[in-house]
């Protein structure tokens, strides 16, 4: 069997690869990476390296020859849909014979703007044919720290999602459950909502507290005082308006998603929040 894996010198994609090499021989595992620099570590560890891109379907095809599992970690905005299809339709023509996609929540009803590349994808590979499991990722504990660290330096964790929950984790256990399903050790359902347990921020922010020991307290606030406070922590404005769209998705319930998929891949409970944290500041 052999496996192939995307975007693997990404954070993700390392991460996946962390967890699938100690499901699988490393002989077995491939790796596609835009950059021989980027992968020679990967090389070295005893991966077989493909330098290739998603725009680029010769190297695809190069790539994907001979591969039984494919993990298709999703692109960044901007050609995504393009890039997506042709990795689809390169898998089906190279005889790939499973695919597993890290999606967004809810995919298929989300009125999120981060949801319409996702929801092409899920249906492309539908149509493809190729057996298939969707992972609905909720959204990482990592993708909090620019508001984390504004909190830390002000004493106050500064959010306008009013009541809205999110399903938050690490990005290790998005690509641990990610690794768990392509290894195919065990048949997973062919689409898995992936989620922590539901909290808003004020919930957050009392973990976030008792993880560093420090009093910081949840804010309710406006949108302009939001993007202030990103900014004057150093991020980009442009930045900053992508939080704010977020915000506004997880204050419509985007994120806000009850299910049990992510604990069951893994077969153990989700990191508790102030461990989590902990892990992320220490």
């Amino acid at each position: 069997m052999k496996y192939l894996v995307t975007g693997a010198t990404g954070a993700f994609g390392g991460l996946a690869l962390d967890k699938l090499n100690t499901l699988v021989p490393v002989s077995d595992i491939h790796i596609l990476a835009r950059s021989e620099e980027k992968a020679a570590p990967l090389a070295e560890a005893g991966y077989t390296v493909h330098i290739g891109d998603y725009l680029d379907k010769a190297s695809l095809k190069a790539a994907f020859t001979g591969i039984d599992r494919l993990l298709l970690v999703s692109s960044a905005p901007g050609t995504r849909q393009e890039e997506h299809q042709n990795a689809i339709d390169v898998a089906k023509e190279a005889g790939v014979s499973f695919i597993t996609y890290t999606s967004f929540a809810r995919a298929d009803q989300s009125s999120a703007d981060l949801a319409t590349d996702h929801r092409y994808t899920e249906q492309a590979i539908k149509a493809s044919g190729i057996p298939f499991t969707i992972l609905r990722n909720n959204w990482y504990l990592e993708n909090e720290l620019p508001l984390v660290g504004a909190a830390l330096n002000s004493g106050k964790l500064l959010y306008t999602a009013e009541n809205g929950k999110a399903g938050w984790a690490l990005r290790r256990e998005y690509a641990e459950a990610a690794a768990i399903v392509l290894a195919g050790e065990k048949t997973f359902p062919e689409i898995l909502e992936l989620s922590g347990k539901p909290v808003d921020y004020a919930t957050l922010t009392k973990a976030l507290a008792e993880a560093t020991g420090k009093e910081i307290a949840p804010l309710e606030t406006n949108d302009e005082a939001f993007v202030k406070n990103l900014t004057d922590n150093q991020l980009p404005e442009p930045v900053a308006g992508f939080f704010l769209a977020i915000q506004g998705d997880i204050k419509n319930g985007v994120l806000d998603v009850q299910s049990d998929d992510f604990e069951k891949v893994l077969g153990k409970p989700l990191t508790p929040l102030v461990d989590a944290f902990k892990e992320l500041l220490q």
